[in-house]
């Protein structure tokens, strides 16, 4: 505590770490950036001259790579395909990444941090890069869905655990908490 004038009182910090460790839990995302962007309109310029609908099909991964002892890669890749009746209109391949720091936090937290909040963050990143690029090969943006990333986190777990279960690896899970 410091003197009654002074503008700090208390720091609430009821168990301080060894010379002022910080065992604190914290997450957040360092930086974010496109590690690979592709672009492809094959049929231009006669594409433009196409009257149907192009059918569009959106697929994603998320990947996860240590890069230090308290710093991850997390990979949000995301592929666009295009097609109408005469052919593909556009391609486009986003690889949207961002370093996230985290420390002091359990192995099990850090892995939903990593594989379901740390997307949903960058999410509205990539899809800006993606309305982009789309707009720049000469389409009207596209304005990708936005993703339900922890329960396609939950959703994931559950059906792993299944198999597990099923194999005789791991007991199944009797509930909905994952």
């Amino acid at each position: 505590m410091a003197e009654e004038g002074d503008v700090l009182t208390d720091l609430d910090n009821i168990n301080p770490g060894a010379n002022g460790a910080d065992n604190q839990p914290a997450a957040g995302i360092i930086t974010q950036y496109v590690k690979d962007l592709s672009v492809e309109n094959p049929n231009a310029p006669d594409v433009y001259q196409w009257t149907d609908s192009p059918k569009v099909d959106v697929q994603f991964n998320i990947g996860a790579q240590p890069k230090g002892d308290q710093v991850t890669e997390v990979e949000l890749k995301i592929n666009i395909t295009a097609t109408g009746e005469k052919g593909t209109a556009y391609v486009v391949e986003l690889s949207y990444c961002g370093l996230i720091g985290l420390r002091n936090i359990p192995e099990d937290q850090a892995h939903a941090f990593l594989f379901a909040e740390a997307p949903r963050i960058l999410f509205p990143f990539a899809r800006r890069v993606v309305a982009d690029a789309v707009r720049d090969a000469g389409f009207p943006p596209l304005m990708v869905d936005p993703i339900d990333f922890n329960g396609l986190y939950v959703q994931q777990l559950q059906a792993r655990r299944q198999q597990e279960a099923a194999a005789g690896n791991a007991p199944a899970p009797t509930g909905g908490d994952a």
